[in-house]
């Protein structure tokens, strides 16, 4: 049972790194590199996000946005299972880091992104949280993905076409 909200997040978060996986798995090894529309990432893109977006995670926890840090964005790895090594590894780091944060680090306040050019203060927790809801939001990308691969879609927060409950 979490006892602060930054624990609450860390539980949190690590349920949902295990139902990413769950879809990540269920996509079929051959079509990585469908792209529903010309502007959509690829399946493989698409997955590689979950990892690659862990660079600006730390910059939440490190209560500082400089861009110029996350360099140029890292290869994707071939394979799926690769992609899910790396997300499982980089999302390890990143909690082991919240996990030796303190709850006043967790609440502190930082300069973040509020409108187009503007910067303003936010909380540090709201922002791992909605780092948390962005990944979310990218697994219900592929989920569809997986659906219109032609993979199963498991269940999520409930029973599916695929993998009902009854």
């Amino acid at each position: 049972m979490a006892n602060s909200e930054r624990e609450m997040w860390l539980q949190t978060r690590e349920m949902e790194l295990q139902t990413t996986v769950r879809v990540l798995k269920a996509v079929p090894t051959h079509r990585l590199d469908y792209r529903p529309h010309e502007k959509s990432r690829s399946v493989k893109e698409l997955a590689w996000v979950f990892a690659s977006e862990e660079g600006f995670l730390n910059m939440i926890i490190n209560g500082k946005i400089e861009m110029d840090q996350l360099g140029a964005p890292p290869q994707i790895p071939e394979t799926m299972d690769a992609i899910i090594a790396g997300l499982e590894s980089s999302f390890k780091a990143s909690n082991d880091r919240v996990r030796t944060m303190s709850d006043d680090g967790f609440n502190a306040m930082m300069d973040f992104f509020t409108a187009p050019g503007q910067m303003g203060k936010m909380r540090k927790g709201d922002l791992l949280w909605m780092m948390v809801m962005d990944h979310v939001h990218h697994r219900g990308q592929m989920s569809v993905y997986l659906r219109l691969v032609g993979g199963k879609v498991p269940s999520i927060y409930g029973p599916t076409a695929d993998e009902p409950w009854m």
